[in-house]
């Protein structure tokens, strides 16, 4: 269960997942989503495991999609049914983290943006160093956030924080992301994936069925309408990518200067 970029060790009842795709950005690709997709998907088959924790680099969890990747750039430019099914991805990929069984703990160092919330969110705990940040920039970008993170974001932190967080694209350093809910935890840098593991080794004492029940059923009580709320936003993840707003904030982004948005 490792490849060149996602990392899979189990021991008593806990399994270690890395994702590190080489670079310190450590974004997303296609390819590493479904990989994590498929790693998910095993564990989530291991009836022995308890806690599954999922880290990033040391340096930065994610800075979210990967816009240069071939695979990314090709299906932004593709019909609507084959971007439909491109668009799929990140929500698959969320959709499995959030269904396993298994308690599963974030370990967040350095920034965590985009859909490296989305991802960090459909986790049942977050653990963040103190220097770290989380950051929703789809708005600022010209898009929409997707992914199904929306519903997910609102019930931790609620609905108006959730507004600040995706509406007005405010980050989180890690003190005022444990205030409002965004994080479970903050401790000093480097010491992230040592905490999650401690949690997980309370989780891995406890009875098995007995935290995969009481977990699948706070699930199933706090997500009940996620995807009610979430049901359109691939599509309107699809709607804004054509937009002149979506350009201009991209361009923006890579020229480093103020985007100028006009609706269109």
């Amino acid at each position: 269960m490792t490849t060149d970029q996602v990392t899979v060790e189990k021991a008593d009842r806990i399994a270690m997942v890395r994702f590190d795709r080489g670079d310190q950005a450590n974004t997303f690709s296609f390819a590493i989503m479904r990989e994590l997709t498929e790693v998910a998907h095993d564990l989530a088959d291991d009836p022995d495991l308890c806690a599954v924790v999922l880290t990033g680099r040391m340096d930065n969890f994610s800075l979210g999609m990967d816009l240069k990747d071939e695979e990314v750039a090709k299906s932004a430019t593709a019909g609507l049914a084959n971007r439909r099914v491109g668009l799929k991805t990140g929500p698959r990929m969320c959709r499995a983290w959030e269904e396993m069984d298994a308690l599963t703990i974030a370990a967040i160092e350095g920034w965590c943006v985009g859909g490296g919330v989305a991802l960090a969110v459909s986790c049942d705990l977050r653990i963040i160093g103190t220097g770290g940040y989380f950051y929703v920039a789809e708005v600022e970008r010209g898009f929409n956030m997707s992914w199904g993170s929306v519903p997910r974001i609102t019930n931790l932190v609620g609905p108006a924080k959730a507004k600040r967080i995706v509406v007005l694209a405010e980050k989180l350093d890690a003190v005022r992301a444990v205030d409002w809910g965004l994080a479970d935890e903050a401790v000093p840098d480097g010491t992230v994936v040592a905490a999650a593991l401690e949690m997980a080794r309370r989780a891995a004492s406890l009875p098995p069925n007995g935290v995969r029940l009481c977990k699948t059923a706070i699930n199933a009580h706090a997500n009940a309408l996620n995807a009610t709320a979430s049901h359109a936003d691939m599509d309107q993840f699809a709607l804004t990518q054509n937009s002149e707003d979506c350009v201009e904030g991209l361009q923006s982004f890579m020229e480093k200067r103020a985007p100028v948005f006009t609706g269109r």
